[in-house]
């Protein structure tokens, strides 16, 4: 078990499907494997083209954020898409993950994004911001990526623009525990 203060429930540890790394085993993280597993063995996607949590620091207004994205996909070495899981509303993840994808590589924007709470998934253009697709088969496949590549556009995002993209990180990824605090870090002093 772990000594970190959760209000997750804690069920031991498992190792990562694609990296094989130990992590604390929750039903979050059932979930993040359970699509690591998809993106492989149903969607086509080699796992050496599946990166896994990615992370985007964030410092506003003595606000410190780490954004998680749950993993961004590869191909011919080009990020073209990121998936961020989280529980609960779709519609309420969709402006971060747009924002993670317009920020996560600095040479430019990634041109898909995924969320999803594990039950449904919403397909987004990081451009536009708007939704392609809805449902679980909206993740796109390697063959579908592949398929609509020479479309997709890595163009970098506008670097004044960027500052913007990281604040609303900021805002929308600060995790306020259900005591109505940060959540605890091991080894760290709270505040």
């Amino acid at each position: 078990m772990t000594d970190i203060p959760s209000h997750h429930m804690v069920y031991g540890h498992c190792t990562d499907y694609i990296t094989g790394e130990r992590l604390v085993d929750t039903d979050d993280e059932r979930f993040r494997q359970a699509l690591a597993r998809t993106m492989v063995e149903e969607k086509g996607w080699p796992k050496e083209d599946v990166e896994m949590r990615l992370t985007i620091d964030t410092l506003f207004n003595k606000q410190f954020v780490t954004s998680k994205v749950t993993m961004a996909l590869r191909f011919e070495g080009r990020r073209c898409l990121i998936i961020r899981y989280a529980p609960g509303s779709l519609v309420t993840r969709e402006r971060s993950a747009v924002a993670a994808a317009r920020v996560l590589d600095e040479g430019c924007q990634v041109p898909l994004a995924v969320v999803t709470n594990g039950r449904d998934a919403e397909l987004l253009d990081t451009y536009s911001g708007k939704v392609l697709a809805k449902g679980l088969a909206a993740i796109p496949t390697r063959e579908e990526v592949a398929r609509r590549f020479s479309e997709l556009r890595f163009a970098p995002y506008d670097a004044q623009k960027r500052e913007r993209e990281l604040r609303v990180l900021n805002a929308f990824d600060v995790e306020v525990c259900c005591a109505g605090g940060p959540c605890a870090l091991p080894n760290v002093k709270e505040g």
